[in-house]
């Protein structure tokens, strides 16, 4: 299995944070994917039919991921994954955010949004693959007609930082109640401004332990802004399921 991170052209930067692609051409038993929450809505597309909650797909638009998912593929495969920033959902899809939140769905249910899997389909490379997502996604960045710059200076903060107060400071700059505020979070996001951050939190914890770079829970914790392990520990199983032990435990030896 070959793994790689293109790093998204910069004609798409402002809405593309990261680029995953997974070439697996010897799959003996169903590939799993487990998909934790990470604060990024994905366009996710699979050569082969993946099983997701039982919808198959192969181009799949997810919105924000809280409750921790599982992708099933049972055959040779490629899968690339556009992770897009926060405030891509609603500017690109002109879809509300909320929708989507634990509920991905085909893109070609959306309107307009139908002719890209056919075209992946019948790419012959990943650098084809590649080249076709990163021009559909510029014409619809392009298309664009107005940013709202209030939504991306909001989560661009929130989503960086660990500390509560930053809620408060971002709401402040924006001279918003804080009832306006949740909303625009949860209309063009998916989620309030707290689990945002939440999450985000979360997500580069899991990153560091990925990584395998750190001595014990408790350091991870400290780092990351948590008030303590059992706090840390807590969190890690309600966006997986599974403790930071249970789920080191799963981790493929390497």
């Amino acid at each position: 299995m070959k793994v790689s991170y293109p790093t998204p052209a910069a004609r798409i930067s402002t809405y593309v944070k990261t680029i995953l692609v997974i070439e697996n051409d010897h799959v003996v038993s169903p590939f799993e994917l487990p998909l934790f929450a990470n604060g990024t809505p994905t366009l996710l597309f699979t050569t082969a039919v993946g099983t997701l909650g039982g919808n198959k797909h192969h181009l799949t638009l997810f919105g924000q991921t809280v409750l921790p998912q599982q992708l099933l593929i049972n055959t040779d495969f490629k899968l690339i994954a556009y992770f897009l920033r926060p405030f891509a959902l609603s500017a690109l899809f002109d879809v509300s955010a909320f929708e989507l939140t634990d509920r991905p769905i085909a893109l070609d249910m959306l309107t307009g949004q139908k002719g890209l899997q056919e075209r992946l389909l019948n790419a012959a490379t990943t650098d084809r693959l590649l080249q076709l997502i990163d021009e559909y996604l510029y014409d619809k960045i392009v298309a664009v007609k107005q940013e709202d710059k209030r939504l991306i200076y909001a989560a661009e903060k929130i989503s960086g930082s660990t500390d509560k107060n930053i809620l408060t400071a971002v709401q402040r700059d924006l001279y918003m109640t804080e009832r306006t505020f949740q909303r625009l979070f949860e209309q063009n996001i998916g989620v309030s401004p707290n689990l945002l951050r939440r999450i985000s939190q979360f997500n580069r914890a899991l990153l560091q332990i990925n990584k395998g770079n750190f001595q014990n829970l408790s350091a991870v914790a400290h780092y990351h802004g948590y008030a303590d392990q059992s706090h840390f520990i807590r969190t890690f199983k309600e966006f997986t399921g599974l403790t930071p032990s249970e789920y080191l435990g799963a981790l493929p030896v390497t």
